[in-house]
């Protein structure tokens, strides 16, 4: 990971925990903004951890750009949480036909970039 890389990655980490420190939950209730900002910070936590061996580049890019949509999907719609997305089973046809393993290939491309480190709910 090069200089340049490392900061744009602490400097994700410091702004996410700002972020929690700051958050209150759109309901305004003090219990739901304990449960957010523990969410938040857990969820930091674990990403990161997780994330902090890579060195493939375009990986590390992707885990960044992955933050700042959570962080700007968070802030615009006020909740922490990531949003999710509705794709219905065999609704991804490609031309050739409707095969299983070309359905599962199309649900991972089309996951959008703020849930790639969430595991595929079926």
């Amino acid at each position: 990971m090069t200089m340049a890389t490392r900061q744009e990655v602490l400097g994700l980490y410091r702004r996410v925990f700002r972020l929690a420190r700051k958050w209150q939950a759109a309901s305004g209730q003090m219990e739901d903004t304990i449960r957010e900002k523990q969410y938040i910070l857990n969820e930091a936590r674990t990403l990161f951890q997780k994330n902090k061996n890579l060195t493939d580049r375009d990986l590390i890019k992707q885990c960044i750009d992955e933050c700042t949509a959570r962080i700007e999907i968070g802030l615009h719609y006020q909740i922490p949480y990531p949003r999710p997305i509705h794709l219905p089973p065999m609704g991804l046809t490609p031309l050739q036909g409707r095969g299983l393993r070309t359905q599962e290939k199309l649900r991972k491309l089309s996951k959008p970039v703020y849930l790639k480190s969430h595991d595929e709910v079926s």
